[in-house]
């Protein structure tokens, strides 16, 4: 049986490629990318076992990619490789299906340990952030719907794109739908988090780790 593949997922190149060098001698790695829509692409086509990816990713960013995942047929373990000391954010990401957490100030043998782990179906989070995601994963269903009104997978996409500058008409190249769609998208995106207008759905965005 070969070695466990897996496929990395940061838009900085120098860091991915020396994570490419800690992690050869233990995993087949398969590819690199640099954004979210070509992490969906290159899953597709590399089949990996294992995803490590950061959650700041142009385009689609690491939780976008989560959710999109879970609705395929067998998909690969997630594991996010972040600066986002932010236990909210990472809760939202094991919400979204991942399988371990890694801050990127932490030891390298951490990654290879999350690696291991979500190949055995087990879940891994790095211990300078594990107290506070048992927080966070306890409080009520109430509690998070206040602090961050619920959007769908399709919207956090589109918000994402809005934060990064993006123009309708390119959102709507990007997600394959029509410009009239974004626009709809857009506006009841605005309604949901109470924001008026695009410079706060960026704040909006950056604060809830959307972008």
């Amino acid at each position: 049986m070969g070695r466990p593949r897996v496929l990395l997922g940061d838009d900085h190149v120098m860091f991915s490629e020396g994570l490419r060098r800690i992690l050869e001698p233990h995993f087949e790695i398969v590819g690199m990318v640099e954004n979210g829509i070509e992490l969906m692409a290159a899953v597709e086509q590399l089949h990996p076992d294992v995803i490590v990816t950061d959650i700041s990713m142009p385009l689609l960013n690491g939780i976008g990619v989560a959710r999109r995942l879970q609705t395929t047929a067998n998909p690969p373990k997630i594991i996010f490789l972040t600066m986002h000391l932010d236990s909210a954010l990472a809760t939202q990401g094991f919400k979204a299906g991942a399988s371990g957490y890694v801050l990127k100030s932490s030891p390298t043998s951490e990654v290879i340990t999350a690696i291991q782990e979500a190949l055995r179906g087990h879940v891994y989070i790095s211990p300078a952030i594990a107290g506070g995601v048992l927080s966070e994963m306890t409080k009520s269903r109430e509690q998070a719907e206040k602090l961050a009104p619920e959007l769908t997978a399709r919207q956090r996409e589109v918000l994402q794109l809005i934060a990064e500058g993006k123009s309708p008409k390119e959102i709507a190249a990007i997600l394959n739908v029509s410009p009239r769609t974004v626009e709809f998208h857009k506006y009841r995106i605005m309604e949901i988090v109470g924001a008026r207008t695009i410079a706060e759905l960026t704040r909006y965005a950056v604060a809830h780790g959307i972008v």
